[in-house]
């Protein structure tokens, strides 16, 4: 499939890349800032790195007071998990699953869920917790949170929150930093329901056997000041979706990591803002009636 690229405001190659081509690979670590997120247990030398833990400056403090309720389900290693759910007020088999960044399921992710809640309308919201309940709110923290994330563990969150929607649900997911590598692995778990997949400044799938499992189109919204999601692992992520057979969409704002949470210091409000109509008209779309 062909590859749309909307151009950014201002792109940029950033110095930090993935792989510095003719480097050795333990020169290529020692010289970069891991690459958010890796999958799985690959997580826990990223996420104990202090230059990866300074990418995440700690939220200010916000307290969610608006709708929805927590709920549980069961996951397929025999334990239950949490999710923030915002039901439809009609019936509905539409479901957006929610991912948090790498703070946990907090009061902004909540937020977040009820602001495409109200604006989606007759679609089911789902927030899932991928930290059975524990919610960081200082960068070392969140590195040991994500540390101990196992990706057995996470696999079993989100096949779990999957099965919980019901055989007949279609799915769009959306996430940030950590979650925004989480959407794009929800929706190869999603199957031929999978409807849309919006990733914001996540560490995408280079595996092309994997990406060629997607059965719907992806939406990237990128960083260009990002030093741990470089512009150069995102070209690396069109390249391969090319070779897969996907289509890809890719919005490079001139941004930072994190710049659309607005309890990040970094947030960017004029990116943000534009960043979610993007995402907001994506997600409208594949999941309309």
């Amino acid at each position: 499939m062909k590859i749309v690229f909307i151009t950014g405001l201002s792109f940029f190659m950033s110095i930090y890349s993935w792989f510095i081509p003719g480097l050795p690979l333990a020169k290529q670590e020692a010289a970069t800032i891991p690459v958010c997120h890796t999958s799985g247990n690959d997580m826990s030398a990223m996420a104990a790195d202090p230059a990866f833990q300074r990418l995440h400056e700690a939220p200010l403090p916000f307290t969610y007071t608006g709708a929805g309720e927590m709920i549980k389900f069961s996951t397929p290693d025999g334990q239950s998990a949490n999710g923030f759910l915002l039901k439809s007020k009609k019936p509905s088999n539409k479901w957006l699953l929610v991912y948090q960044e790498w703070w946990g399921l907090n009061d902004n992710i909540k937020q977040q869920s009820e602001t495409f809640y109200n604006d989606l309308k007759d679609v089911n919201v789902l927030a899932v917790d991928m930290y059975d309940g524990k919610v960081a709110t200082e960068p070392a923290e969140a590195g040991k949170l994500m540390q101990a994330a196992s990706k057995d563990r996470l696999s079993s969150i989100m096949k779990g929150a999957i099965a919980y929607a019901g055989p007949k649900a279609e799915f769009a997911s959306v996430g940030w930093c950590f979650g925004g590598m989480l959407s794009l692995q929800s929706a190869m778990l999603e199957g031929n329901r999978a409807k849309g997949c919006v990733m914001y400044y996540g560490r995408p799938e280079q595996d092309v056997d994997k990406l060629k499992t997607l059965d719907t189109d992806v939406l990237g919204i990128f960083g260009s000041q990002d030093k741990g999601i470089s512009p150069e692992s995102v070209k690396e992520f069109e390249k391969n979706m090319e070779k897969a057979g996907e289509k890809v969409t890719v919005k490079m704002y001139d941004a930072g990591h994190g710049f659309a949470n607005p309890s990040n210091p970094v947030y960017n409000k004029e990116a943000a803002a534009d960043a979610y109509k993007l995402a907001l008209g994506y997600l409208k779309n594949k999941l309309k009636a």
